[in-house]
């Protein structure tokens, strides 16, 4: 044991000395200062004199690192916790998921089916949705993407192709947005949005009627 280190400190902190000034001072671990000082009451004036005393810049930055991490293990373990929550979807939960997305974000007029997204793994849903519980063949989707000018719409095609499965032969010619100011801002969608289409009215109305039947049913619970 570092005797004579430990006596100094508790010498400094009956003077009244922060935890973080002897470990500097005597040149050990904090940890160390604690433990030795651990018995020494401080006088009321001391602990006041403390208590005002300046954070330094690298302690204001350390306490908001770890307030920081903190509250990100405190996030990550709640969806942690809620992600395990979520055992199995089969067939039925991925009909009332498809349903109730499309009715979000999906088209309401024009009588045919669109779904308009920028969040990839919203389309792989809905895609899913499509392929598996209504059964649309592969030739029937289209796709169309809507972009800023300041952006890479060959990148967007190929990025859009990828994640929803269908084929660039089969998507529309991409919208190029002519926005000026959105060359100088962060672009929080740098492959722009994709819209999924499928050509069948009777569809259309089938996912309308499924989602008229949900609220009916929700309504008498």
């Amino acid at each position: 044991m570092k005797l004579i280190e430990k006596n100094i400190a508790i010498e400094l902190r009956h003077r009244g000395y922060a935890i973080n000034k002897i470990a500097s001072e005597i040149g050990v671990a904090k940890s160390s200062v604690s433990l030795w000082v651990r018995n020494v009451k401080l006088t009321n004036e001391q602990t006041e004199n403390l208590k005002s005393l300046p954070f330094t810049t690298s302690a204001i930055e350390n306490r908001r690192r770890s307030r920081l991490k903190n509250e990100f293990e405190k996030r990550q373990s709640i969806i942690s916790t809620a992600k395990s929550e979520i055992i199995n979807i089969d067939n039925y939960n991925l009909w009332l998921i498809g349903v109730m997305l499309y009715w979000a974000e999906g088209g309401k007029t024009q009588r045919m089916v669109r779904f308009s997204n920028g969040d990839p793994k919203m389309i792989k849903i809905i895609m899913k949705f499509f392929e598996i519980v209504c059964k649309v063949p592969a030739e029937k989707f289209r796709g169309h993407i809507h972009i800023h000018q300041s952006l890479d719409s060959n990148s967007a095609e190929n990025y859009w192709s990828s994640i929803s499965g269908i084929p660039l032969n089969q998507f529309f010619k991409t919208y190029r947005k002519p926005n000026k100011s959105s060359q100088n801002k962060k672009n929080t969608l740098p492959n722009g949005v994709l819209d999924v289409y499928v050509l069948n009215t009777k569809l259309f109305y089938k996912i309308q009627g499924w989602a008229e039947g949900i609220f009916e049913q929700s309504d008498k619970q």
